[in-house]
């Protein structure tokens, strides 16, 4: 298993995280399967210093659903950064990974650093 790092300085948040998703597939081996894992494990670095572009951090706006009627939570990018860089980083990245039973296993391989 090899093992990957990635520098997040001045890169935008979409282009990193499909890079990510790349990797963590295992489509940058020789050896890619879909059905496989992948080979690859990914360290980013120097989160902090990500760059987002026009107006995402107040027009992008993260949903949750709490199971009442009329809870619909909001919150907006620069919230969500705020609060947990990690967590945005990860989920752009899981959603750019295939909807299956492998995706659970490949997100775990991706470690942030501050």
């Amino acid at each position: 298993m090899k093992e990957v790092i990635i520098d997040a300085k001045d890169r935008s948040l979409g282009r990193l995280a499909s890079e990510i998703a790349y990797v963590l597939q295992g489509k940058d081996s020789a050896t890619y399967e879909p059905r496989n894992i992948g080979d690859s494990k990914v360290l980013v670095k120097n989160l902090k210093l990500l760059k987002f572009t026009g107006k995402k951090l107040i027009g992008k706006i993260y949903y949750r659903h709490t199971g009442y009627m009329g809870h619909l939570k909001e919150k907006t990018l620069e919230e969500a950064w705020k609060k947990s860089p990690e967590w945005v980083l990860r989920h752009a990245v899981k959603g750019m990974l295939p909807k299956n039973s492998l995706a659970s296993k490949r997100i775990k391989l991706l470690t942030i650093e501050q």
